[in-house]
């Protein structure tokens, strides 16, 4: 009929997002009617799987040309939603991660009494990181970005404890902070573009007129700023040890790995619309490398005072998160693919590490003592996976990771970045080298540590659940470690 404005519409494209959104309705509509079943975090991780698949199909497709729908007819036939293979590969991400923090939450008996509430939560929040990673239209970014944060402070205050809420509470404020600086952010862009969608066309254009550039540049350190509380960027970050540390250890995946690659992803989608030679972006680089300098020196230097597993990890998170936006400070495509290729890996060796926290008991890193000579299969995997984060072999992917985020910044020239970089892998080999060797030491040695905080030779109840995203989790590390090329062809 004339006049009728028609939008494409691909289902199997949207498939990473749609599947966790039914998963969360299928929980809640399921709960009602059957009530008080436990069996709720099983059916969203299945979903949460399955949407990984479909994320990960889009991955190996055997053409490059990314997959658009949700697009508006000619003239203007702007995509509401694009998906690359950088976007399937950090999709999978999201949601494999949520899929263990589900796991995490409920295993032996020891999440919180509701589960129906908790998988929804889950699963509202990993449809929120599937649907940021592609969205390219300003609406939809910024209400899949909340979706993606928003039901993880719920999840932080069920713990019930006085300590959960004021970690909740701090992580509310924290949020809606970052929403107003991203709504402004928003805001601003649209009124140098005039263009509802991240295009780097008329972000070109924009720039190429002197009356807007300034509003611009403004709108880009907005976003940046409102994205770097999600990241966990200095000075955005003094969130991240309270949320952590006060929350169930699944909460805690979903904060460090799943809400990570959420808002790595948000950012790509921004800084892609920044990439093009009519822009000169010496303003942008500028910002990213303090966020990334003051990142990785605070995160590293505050890891080493830390004594608790859980706080060092989240500090581990700061430091990491300065790598992340460490290469797109070059504004290059393969600045942006070097930085969804170290956030996915960071991701997978977190999740390793808090499992095996999960596993043994969070407290004084002093309980892992001897956890190699006593637990092989946890020892080994934390092992694994603090190498990883310390770029060391036989944790080859850290190190290729490392190199593949400093490759763009070398590129562009920018050599104080690069430098402080070498200054923080220094710092952080120290970090994470101080939790490997109480990992060694022989589990009845006597020192400055309490014999009561020693780990006992087996846990005391099994939790199957995190040792099933142990292996899991390990299995991947190694794979990437012996063919790096397959994280790598995934985000090209």
């Amino acid at each position: 009929m004339s006049g009728t404005v028609l939008v494409t519409l691909d289902l199997v494209a949207l498939l990473p997002a749609l599947l966790p959104a039914l998963g969360a309705v299928l929980v809640l509509v399921g709960d009602a009617l059957v009530p008080r079943r436990r069996s709720w975090p099983l059916v969203g991780v299945v979903l949460l799987a399955a949407g990984a698949g479909s994320a990960l199909f889009g991955v190996l497709r055997p053409t490059a040309v990314p997959v658009r729908t949700l697009c508006l007819p000619a003239p203007d036939g702007a995509c509401l939603w694009t998906s690359s293979g950088p976007t399937g590969a950090l999709q999978a991400g999201i949601l494999l991660s949520a899929a263990a923090a589900l796991l995490l939450l409920h295993d032996g008996g020891h999440g919180p009494r509701d589960p129906a509430v908790t998988s929804a939560l889950v699963l509202a929040a990993a449809t929120g990181g599937a649907g940021v990673a592609a969205a390219r239209d300003i609406g939809s970014w910024l209400v899949t970005l909340e979706l993606a944060t928003v039901p993880l402070v719920a999840l932080v205050a069920l713990r019930g404890t006085r300590a959960a809420a004021h970690g909740a509470l701090t992580l509310l404020v924290t949020s809606l902070t970052s929403f107003a600086l991203l709504v402004l952010g928003s805001a601003l862009w649209l009124t140098a573009t005039g263009d509802a969608a991240f295009s780097s066309a008329t972000a070109a254009a924009a720039w190429a007129a002197p009356e807007t550039r300034a509003v611009l540049v403004v709108a880009v350190v907005a976003l940046l700023a409102g994205l770097g509380f999600k990241l966990s960027l200095v000075p955005f970050h003094a969130w991240t040890p309270q949320a952590y540390s006060t929350s169930d250890l699944g909460t805690t995946v979903a904060l460090a790995a799943a809400s990570k690659l959420s808002a790595a992803a948000a950012l790509l989608v921004v800084v892609q619309a920044l990439v093009d030679p009519r822009l000169d972006g010496r303003a942008v680089t500028v910002t990213v490398g303090v966020l990334a300098v003051g990142s990785m020196l605070l995160g590293n230097v505050m890891a080493l005072r830390q004594d608790d597993a859980t706080r060092l990890l989240a500090w581990s998170t700061v430091s990491q998160a300065g790598w992340v936006v460490l290469p797109l400070g070059a504004l290059t495509a393969e600045a942006s693919r070097a930085a969804a290729a170290y956030v996915l890996v960071y991701a997978v060796a977190t999740v390793v590490a808090l499992s095996v926290v999960a596993l043994v008991g969070a407290g004084s890193i002093a309980r892992f003592r001897g956890l190699l000579r006593t637990d092989r299969l946890a020892g080994g995997a934390l092992a694994l996976a603090l190498l990883v984060l310390a770029g060391l072999p036989p944790g080859i992917i850290g190190l290729v990771a490392k190199v593949v985020a400093l490759q763009p910044a070398v590129d562009a020239g920018l050599w104080p970045l690069v430098v402080v970089a070498v200054v923080a892998v220094v710092l952080g080999i120290a970090v994470y080298l101080r939790w490997f060797g109480v990992l060694l030491a022989e589990p009845g040695e006597t020192g400055p540590l309490a014999a009561s905080q020693v780990v006992p030779s087996a846990p005391l109840v099994p939790r199957r659940a995190a040792q099933v995203v142990i292996v899991a989790g390990t299995a991947v590390l190694v794979l990437l470690s012996a063919l790096p090329a397959l994280l790598l062809g995934a985000v090209t």
